[in-house]
């Protein structure tokens, strides 16, 4: 990978898994497979790479880990498949995070690109009027911020080639899949056209919204150093990215917070 994530881990296509180097943690990958993932399609029926992503949750370095689980933090990452689900992008289902039961918030969640193009799509809410509906474009290097309680998804914004991403998130996480399964997906679906330009398509499950795309950006609200990757600022500063965790510390800062 050409970003430096700071931390030794690598994707081998060959295993179809994530190899760690010298003092790194972490497990065997867990195959998220496309029958998995139908339900909130836009073509349920349709053909697509399977496995669609490969995730591995609980990963660092050796050293790291007491202070890690003190915190109740923990660091992912995961490899998406390229090619298409039918007309849309490789992504996820889409879920909200559980309430987590050592804080009472349902946690939000800190991504970084480590390869590839992305889109990190959130919503506020995952019931029948979605409130704000936000794409964030994201690069290898760019970081990107999920506030508590928002219906998210990843996508691989390149059907030519795979996405690597790491995230820190909540050692209790859960994933709520019911609402947005219901609806058969998220408020937005993001279709490629025969030129593979995206455009995307309104769920009509959902009452009539806005979409907001953007380019990610830094968050100086959240006193992080967007010029140094996440896996580090854990490293050198454990308190600056415990608001994983411990989302009360910003609580005035949630209600009007943007991807």
């Amino acid at each position: 990978m050409a970003f430096d994530s700071g931390l030794a881990v690598r994707w081998c296509d060959k295993t179809r898994a994530f190899e760690y180097g010298g003092g790194v943690f972490g497990p065997e990958p867990e195959h998220r497979r496309l029958a998995a993932i139908r339900a909130s399609l836009h073509d349920p029926d349709c053909e697509g790479p399977d496995p669609v992503y490969s995730i591995v949750m609980d990963v660092g370095r050796k050293e790291h880990l007491a202070e890690i689980q003190r915190r109740m933090l923990l660091f992912g990452v995961v490899e998406y498949s390229a090619g298409r689900l039918g007309d849309e992008l490789v992504r996820s289902q889409g879920h909200i995070h559980a309430r987590s039961p050592h804080s009472g918030w349902s946690a939000p969640e800190f991504f970084e690109i480590w390869e590839g193009r992305a889109i990190i799509y959130a919503q506020q809410h995952a019931a029948n009027d979605p409130g704000r509906c936000i794409a964030v474009e994201a690069v290898a290097g760019d970081q990107v911020v999920v506030p508590p309680g928002w219906a998210h998804c990843v996508i691989n914004a390149d059907p030519n080639a795979r996405m690597i991403f790491g995230a820190w998130c909540d050692r209790q996480y859960g994933f709520v899949y019911d609402e947005v399964r219901a609806r058969s997906g998220l408020a937005w679906y993001p279709l490629l056209d025969d030129q593979n330009e995206i455009h995307w398509h309104p769920n009509p499950r959902y009452a009539t919204t806005s979409l907001i795309r953007h380019k990610a950006r830094r968050y100086a609200e959240l006193g992080l150093h967007g010029s140094l990757p996440i896996y580090e600022q854990f490293a050198r500063n454990p308190e600056s990215v415990q608001w994983v965790s411990d989302p009360g510390r910003f609580a005035s800062l949630w209600p009007s917070f943007e991807p």
